[in-house]
């Protein structure tokens, strides 16, 4: 009989779902089954079968001849003329549907439900039991339930959708697919506090009115009706049924972070390997997600779901995967991050079609700053030698700094409707972003860095695809590296060198530092480096600090702080310290002794040039000549000295002294 919560149409053959034919020209009391066969209770011998399947209808030509055009077609075309015997394997519904047929034909009363309404118009088709062989034929009466009752209700609507899924494709041609969908679409985008209906995904420890519960009491609900009440329901339908109903959905125009809910709690009910530690890949806002079990009327119709859902095969796991990607609005955060890569994930298990994954991995680019490391560690699947998919990692990351300089470029690119919905929501262009990928990169890098097959140019590039200015401190990347090197001791200098360029010395923290002090996997250039460059640090705080306070007091203070700072340290950096510190020390010394040593050279190699000049000089000169050269450069050196002093020294005393002076010297 039909459910009390479907809305009643008074004054119709079809009320209470009770169907009966107005003529009836062979009485009988019904019909008996015997085994895989029926029999019509009448004193009239049957005079014609029907098979189906495995199963045979024994019946009378004349009550199915009067109603079904198909069977006066093969009956009276037939070149046989005693033909009693007619196979019918592709009737849709089967044998049931043909049962309830029949059954109108002979004028029995038949009880329509939402369960056998489908199957059963179907049939109607088929058999051509149209209005010119009888009035009130069984094609108008289906049809009218399903218009009158079926659609009208919203359990109904989607149990004759899931059975739906058998009758393909008379159901498709004869529009039942598009009504019940178009039915379902308006009555989940009506506003939850209108709810009068039943529904299976209720909150939990409430139980759903029924709808002659309802119809009479007043609109204040004893409890809230949740925004995604219509997930449970919609989530038993198969994934091409889901798929015009979100659909459907989507042109009545609600809200897409909804139906992005809406998709991941049906993924998670058809997809096994989205469930992440006994709880599923839905949002707060969604209820029950997950939870296989039924709180209403649907489960007792619709059995055996948690069955399927369990059976499902990789081959419906793909098409669910390639269906889901396919209808995912194209609005951000319609979706969690985690859903993405989780679905990616599968979709790469499963090989699913390369476009389709690409248009995933942009989708996880856009929003790549919410992911986590568990979620990137995908396997590789034997795609490459690696453990996980690098390559994969390397794409999403592209496909972020991309979006981010074309945002970043762009900041207008923002539809209205992402505005409207999104009023606060940070983009992808934010530092802030940019910082979380950084160390989200970082921390991928230090786990996927023990794989031994892992080669140096992946992690390199990977290293390098974001701008220096994400990174604001280089720790993390110091730890991929530092991983690196320890579980890769083959490589050599050139490699280590070329690997440690990826960070900067100067972006590293006190505590990396002193690690990488007393690291002996990092070249000693790197070292030094690093040693150099804390000391750079330490010095200009010192100078700002002393500028700062201005005064030489101060300034003791902060040397006491250094020191309480190294004490705090471990004392293995401690040491390392103090052993740089030596070293460096050290080097300054042979530095400076050099530079002494080269100082005196330089004095004895000027000493033995002049040497070799006086050896070099003729020695035939006379003593007069000698003489007369020593005067010229006396008379010289008084000339300049004139030049210079003569302004303090008085003329007349001048003119007095030279003669004499030139007297002793020639003398």
């Amino acid at each position: 009989m039909w459910d009390s919560e479907n809305e009643s149409v008074g004054g119709r053959d079809y009320n209470s779902g009770v169907l009966t034919s107005s003529k009836n020209s062979v009485k009988t009391d019904g019909f008996e089954q015997r085994g895989q066969s029926w029999y019509v209770s009448t004193d009239i011998p049957s005079d014609f079968l029907v098979l189906i399947g495995d199963v045979s209808f024994h019946l009378h030509k004349y009550p199915l001849l009067s109603r079904s055009g198909k069977m006066n077609r093969i009956i009276y075309e037939s070149r046989d003329i005693d033909l009693n015997r007619v196979v019918l394997d592709d009737l849709p519904g089967g044998s049931e549907a043909f049962e309830l047929a029949a059954k109108f034909c002979y004028g029995i009363a038949l009880d329509l439900t939402a369960s056998n309404i489908s199957g059963l118009r179907c049939a109607a088709e088929y058999l051509e039991m149209t209005e010119d062989l009888e009035e009130g034929n069984l094609i108008f009466k289906t049809e009218a339930f399903l218009s009158y009752v079926v659609l009208s209700s919203w359990r109904d609507s989607i149990l004759v959708l899931k059975s739906c899924e058998k009758l393909s494709p008379w159901s498709e041609n004869l529009q039942i697919v598009r009504r019940c969908s178009e039915s379902i679409a308006w009555k989940a985008c009506a506003n939850p506090k209108g709810i009068r209906w039943a529904y299976t995904g209720k909150p939990p420890n409430v139980s759903s009115p029924k709808w002659n519960e309802m119809k009479d009491s007043s609109p204040s609900r004893s409890h809230q009706v949740p925004s995604d009440w219509w997930f449970e329901d919609v989530s038993i339908l198969r994934i091409d049924h889901f798929v015009r109903v979100i659909t459907a959905i989507k042109v009545k125009g609600l809200r897409f972070e909804l139906i992005g809910a809406a998709l991941m709690h049906y993924a998670a009910k058809w997809l096994p390997g989205l469930i992440k530690d006994g709880t599923t890949m839905v949002d707060e806002g969604s209820n029950g997600g997950g939870n296989s079990s039924w709180n209403g009327g649907l489960h007792m119709i619709v059995a055996g779901t948690k069955d399927e859902t369990s059976n499902v095969q990789a081959k419906d796991q793909r098409m669910i995967i390639e269906s889901l990607i396919s209808i995912i609005p194209p609005q951000k955060d319609t979706v969690s991050c985690s859903f993405l890569l989780r679905l990616l994930r599968m979709a790469n298990m499963l090989k699913v079609a390369p476009a389709l994954v690409m248009e995933l991995e942009k989708r996880v680019g856009m929003q790549f700053e919410q992911a986590t490391l568990g979620d990137l560690m995908i396997p590789s699947y034997g795609k490459s030698e690696t453990l996980y998919d690098v390559e994969l990692v390397q794409r999403l990351l592209e496909h972020f700094v991309v979006q981010e300089q074309m945002e970043s470029s762009s900041p207008g690119r923002q539809s209205f409707s992402d505005k409207h919905m999104y009023e606060g929501t940070q983009r992808a262009c934010n530092p802030n972003a940019k910082m979380r990928v950084a160390r989200l990169v970082d921390s991928y890098l230090t786990e996927v860095s023990r794989d031994r097959n892992l080669s140096l140019t992946k992690f390199q590039v990977l290293a390098e695809t974001l701008p220096d200015s994400a990174r604001t401190c280089d720790d993390g990347l110091y730890r991929a590296i530092d991983s690196y090197l320890k579980a890769h001791p083959t490589l050599s200098e050139h490699e280590r060198k070329r690997l440690c360029r990826l960070m900067d010395c100067q972006k590293l923290s006190i505590d990396a530092c002193m690690h990488a002090a007393q690291n002996e996997r990092l070249p000693l250039r790197v070292v030094v480096q690093v040693l150099f460059s804390e000391q750079v640090k330490i010095s200009n705080t010192l100078a700002n600090t002393s500028l700062k306070e201005a005064g030489e007091s101060n300034y003791q203070p902060m040397i006491s702080n250094r020191k309480t700072l190294l004490e705090a340290t471990p004392q293995s950096f401690q040491e390392g310290w103090a052993a740089a510190k030596k070293d460096i020390n050290t080097l300054k010394f042979e530095l400076e002794t050099v530079k002494a040593k080269y100082l005196e050279l330089q004095n004895d190699m000027e000493n033995l040039q002049r040497q070799f000049d006086k050896m070099a000089k003729p020695k035939q000169t006379s003593a007069w000549t000698s003489g007369w050269k020593k005067l010229s450069k006396i008379t010289k050196m008084t000339a300049l000295e004139t030049n210079d002093i003569g302004s303090h020294i008085p003329n007349a005393e001048q003119t007095r002294k030279m003669p004499r002076k030139w007297r002793n010297s020639i003398s």
